[in-house]
């Protein structure tokens, strides 16, 4: 007899993603970050961030995907430059 096949696909949450700026580097490519919002979260360096060496130094302005489970965690995915800058 043949098995049924289910296509039951888990959704993973997505991250929310908010702008913030580099207030302190910590070891290793963490970063606190100080989102607009007010909250400080600490993110690390994304890998295609990484693999190009893009510098990331205090007061850029930058793009954070919040972790859906731990809201003072995130990733940096993308840095802004003086172009893309957020006018406040």
């Amino acid at each position: 007899m043949a098995k049924k096949q289910t296509n039951i696909k888990q959704t993973v949450p997505k991250g929310l993603q908010l702008p913030g700026i580099v207030t302190q580097c910590v070891s290793n490519g963490m970063f606190r970050i100080k989102l607009e919002n007010g909250f400080q979260v600490l993110a690390y360096i994304s890998g295609k961030i990484r693999r190009n060496s893009i510098r990331i130094l205090l007061g850029d302005q930058v793009i954070v995907e919040i972790s859906a489970y731990d809201l003072s965690r995130g990733r940096i995915v993308f840095r802004l430059n003086q172009k893309n800058k957020i006018k406040k």
